[in-house]
């Protein structure tokens, strides 16, 4: 009697789930580990300020979400909010990971799945992390005064907006995704990726980072006196973190970098116990939050999939929302 070997692409699919299984697992480890240094902390902190500061933080990522979800529909076939927000929100899980090319490979295979090409979910993916580069150091500069202050190492990073910048304009995106593709042995894109989609991108981004200072300034609050001042300083600290942390990728989610960026702008409202305590907790809510929109994602396709309202995504060469090269 002979045994029946399963075939390439139940193989494929066997190792989609794994990756997704390890990720997941990965940073619920994360978690568990940081939970008694949280949970000490945590009780110095007002229920009301943890829950309205965890919903802005969903809000956040939310944003962050679309912000990618622009950009992949600039490139391409539209693909339904849902269908794409999973995407992306289950294949982040990677930067649990130590090495953040887990993330990226997880979204590539994800949207393989939907029938999303592989480098067209890669250069989204890169797009918007230089994207949310160059909105964190927009917004960073409101911290600057700390930087110079107390952490001037982060200096070399504010040179990086001009090249960001300029890397914002469609051409010049163009091209780089024409490299990508010619890496991936693809044909060069026929289009100009549209302003409409760079720009989208850029405020859903902006907005993203905007909610995240506003979650840490809610946390803060429950130990000091609320002031603008104080929501501008954190915002800016909270951005720089981001940048700071993307550029330590062997670390998983640039964990311990963005922290030392926080708690270096806390202590001028705090003391450094405290500020530590925060950071962590911030940081370990981020987590919950990851988990928690992930999964808030594959239950909502799922019942859209059930319901039949979701339309298959077909690859095209012919982009909705772009403009043909002369």
């Amino acid at each position: 009697m002979s045994i029946r070997r399963p075939s390439l692409p139940t193989l494929i699919l066997l190792v989609r789930y794994l990756l997704v299984l390890a990720v997941v697992a990965f940073a619920v480890y994360y978690l568990q580990s940081q939970w008694d240094e949280v949970s000490e902390a945590i009780s110095t902190i007002s229920a009301l300020s943890i829950v309205v500061s965890f919903l802005v933080l969903l809000l956040g990522l939310a944003a962050g979400t679309m912000s990618w979800v622009s950009l992949l529909n600039g490139l391409g076939p539209r693909v339904t909010v849902p269908r794409a927000a999973q995407v992306m929100l289950v294949g982040q899980l990677g930067k649990y990971v130590p090495g953040s090319v887990w993330s990226y490979l997880l979204q590539m295979e994800l949207g393989r799945q939907y029938g999303i090409s592989r480098p067209r979910v890669l250069i989204s993916s890169l797009y918007v992390a230089g994207i949310g580069v160059v909105s964190s150091l927009v917004l960073g500069g409101l911290a600057l005064p700390t930087v110079l202050r107390g952490h001037r190492e982060l200096l070399w990073l504010f040179p990086l907006l001009p090249i960001g910048l300029i890397c914002l304009h469609p051409r010049v995106m163009t091209a780089v995704a024409d490299v990508v593709l010619r890496i991936f042995r693809r044909p060069p894109l026929d289009h100009v990726v549209s302003s409409r989609a760079v720009a989208q991108s850029l405020l859903w981004s902006v907005a993203s980072y905007l909610l995240y200072g506003f979650h840490l300034w809610l946390l803060v609050n429950s130990l000091i006196d609320p002031s603008l001042k104080s929501l501008i300083l954190l915002t800016g600290a909270m951005s720089l973190g981001f940048s700071a942390g993307l550029f330590a990728f062997i670390f998983p989610s640039g964990v311990g970098v963005r922290e030392a960026v926080l708690i270096g702008a806390m202590t001028v409202l705090v003391t450094v116990p405290q500020a530590t305590a925060l950071s962590v907790v911030s940081r370990v809510m981020f987590t919950v939050a990851d988990l928690v929109a992930a999964g808030g994602a594959v239950l909502i396709v799922m019942v859209l999939r059930r319901a039949h309202v979701e339309p298959p995504v077909v690859e095209d060469p012919t982009l909705t929302e772009s403009t043909h090269r002369p």
